[in-house]
């Protein structure tokens, strides 16, 4: 065989570099692809179609175009949002949310300004970062049929009942460290016009009635109709220890958590996110379908007016005979800026959504922040506007159009 060898050998020194030849030792030679091995990248600038099968995402600023008629589906159950700023079509029944253009991120915002931990401390300013230049435009059209007095000359009691102390035993179900106060440092009107709720962090203070104090607020009025839609303005607090929100529960007095409850913002330890949620269970595992929720990240949430709407339609879907309770079936809808983040059924058992209030605060602490403490200092949760109206912006064909291509709510 070595004269066999010998032969071959010599007929290689006649053939072109390249031919019939094995690949080591060239640092030009084209790399070898075998099933189910990763495609590799070219040199930058150098991006080329891979080969049928094997996709692989270009590099940063080589966003490849497939040819017409070859636009690559990812496998069923395997969609992922693209990277920010390249938006694509999703497959059929995976919709997901466009990210907002005006989402960017943003510098988190400064920390409050300190608060004395003496008794006799004035309360301070409303902080600059809880006050954006804009404002919201006031409610077009006639629809609107509530929206609360924010007149500095009346009391915040005369709108909402202003709930008061640490909701004993359990710290409002969450261990949570605040004390509720009817007081003026904790809830008030400004001049221009806004509602203001202030969380006030003063650990070191003699009293422990006063170490944590904030506001929590509860409409007076119910939602009144069987189809409508609450809008807010909100700037939200983003700190470590804070967890403010706006939600709703039914009229008092209900039995939590089986009657339902609707969480259309809050956020907790400076994350800014937003979680949009629907629960009617408790939180155990025969009861984890029962909670869904959807996460939208609003960086600059902290320093501007956010538009959040919960829009509803349930007339004619009925009231049980045994119970007076929902029959269920109702559609809900919520926006965060104008889009439509998440989409739910209306489940039987709750209650009646015409009998539902609507609820403000900013909680400190707890087992929803992790056992974070929040720094000493003031925390708002400031609220542009708020109204009731029959329908939501754009009316109830635009509801159709955006209940056709909102995500439901995921499973907790």
């Amino acid at each position: 065989m070595s004269f066999f060898n010998h032969l071959k050998n010599k007929a290689e020194e006649f053939l072109p570099f390249g031919q019939n030849r094995g690949q080591q030792g060239s640092g030009s030679s084209p790399h070898q692809n075998y099933p189910g091995q990763s495609y590799q990248h070219p040199p930058p600038g150098q991006w080329q179609q891979p080969p049928p099968g094997q996709w692989q995402q270009p590099p940063p600023g080589q966003w490849y175009q497939p040819p017409p008629g070859q636009w690559y589906q990812p496998p069923p159950g395997q969609w992922h949002p693209p990277p920010q700023g390249q938006w694509q079509q999703p497959p059929p029944g995976q919709w997901q949310q466009p990210p907002p253009e005006q989402w960017q991120q943003t510098p988190p915002p400064p920390p409050p300004p300190p608060y004395g931990s003496r008794p006799n401390d004035a309360p301070p300013p409303v902080p600059t970062g809880s006050r954006p230049d804009e404002t919201p435009p006031a409610a077009q059209g006639p629809g609107v049929y509530w929206r609360p007095n924010f007149s500095a000359g009346i009391p915040v009691g005369q709108e909402f009942e202003q709930k008061q102390g640490h909701g004993d035993p359990w710290g409002w179900g969450n261990s949570e460290l605040q004390n509720y106060t009817a007081e003026p440092s904790n809830s008030f009107y400004t001049p221009d016009g806004k509602l203001v709720l202030r969380a006030v962090a003063r650990p070191a203070h003699p009293d422990p009635e006063a170490r944590w104090t904030s506001a929590r607020l509860v409409s007076r009025r119910t939602l009144a109709r069987p189809d409508g839609c609450l809008t807010a303005w909100l700037t939200l607090p983003c700190a470590e220890g804070i967890w403010p929100a706006f939600w709703m529960l039914p009229r008092e007095p209900f039995v939590w958590p089986h009657e339902g409850e609707v969480d259309i913002a809050e956020t907790w330890n400076a994350d800014c996110q937003n979680h949009s949620c629907l629960h009617w269970g408790f939180y155990t595992p025969e009861d984890a379908p029962k909670h869904f929720v959807r996460q939208t990240h609003v960086p600059d949430m902290a320093s501007r007016p956010v538009r959040f709407d919960f829009a509803w339609r349930c007339g004619g879907t009925g009231i049980r005979e045994e119970d007076g309770k929902s029959a269920g079936g109702g559609r809900l809808m919520w926006y965060v800026d104008g889009r439509p983040v998440m989409r739910n059924i209306m489940p039987p058992g709750t209650r009646p959504i015409e009998d539902w209030c609507i609820l403000l605060n900013v909680a400190m602490g707890g087992n929803v922040c992790q056992g974070k403490e929040p720094r000493e200092g003031a925390y708002d949760l400031l609220v542009h506007g708020l109204q009731l109206a029959e329908a939501p912006e754009g009316g109830w064909g635009r509801f159709e159009n955006d209940w056709h291509h909102c995500a439901d709510g995921a499973v907790m």
